[in-house]
């Protein structure tokens, strides 16, 4: 179960995060940031903050579509290209080249970004993946990448199975009245 991907939204996330840093952060250190913030949403209201699938790569859990917009030369990616530099230099750090609006974010979600970059921000990359190694829901994929699901980080955070269950009923509902909409 996959909500549709809001390249927006996401970029308005990670345009927050860039802009609390100073505009420049390594793409590792981003993406597990943004990682966290999903985990977070999840746990706490039932729902991801960037709309993006989750996966488990060598580097630890993963927003696969970010990951993809930031490394992935050849896609298109209006909002994010628009925002957000591709990684430059030997130390593969993204910039923030023009501040997102942040129409799309609640602001319990900012809310939400400003508390994990306080805790977590100060972290270097490798240890950012050294805590996100120790979640739960991360397998070791050996050099690929192994789908992370929903109920696997509900689960990570505590929820019973009945919780889970309600949870994927809703965000199946709105994944599908969302593809409604697009239609």
């Amino acid at each position: 179960m996959n909500l549709p991907f809001d390249e927006t939204k996401a970029t308005q996330v990670a345009s927050r995060i860039l802009k609390m840093r100073g505009g420049r952060m390594h793409y590792l250190k981003l993406i597990k940031l943004l990682y966290i913030i999903d985990r977070e949403a999840l746990q706490r209201w039932g729902f991801p903050v960037t709309t993006d699938r989750h996966v488990s790569m060598d580097h630890g859990p993963v927003v696969s579509r970010i990951y993809k917009l930031i490394v992935e030369e050849e896609i298109a990616k209006p909002q994010w290209g628009a925002h957000i530099s591709p990684p430059v230099g030997d130390g593969y750090e993204v910039e923030l080249m023009r501040e997102a609006s942040t129409d799309r974010l609640s602001a319990a979600e900012e809310k939400l970004i400003d508390e994990v970059y306080e805790k977590y921000g100060y972290m270097n990359r490798w240890k950012l993946r050294d805590l996100c190694h120790g979640f739960p829901e991360w397998n070791d994929p050996q050099g690929t990448s192994i789908p992370i699901s929903i109920r696997e980080i509900l689960k990570a955070g505590g929820h019973d199975d009945e919780e889970i269950r309600a949870t994927v009923r809703e965000l199946r509902a709105m994944a599908t009245a969302e593809e409604a909409f697009r239609a």
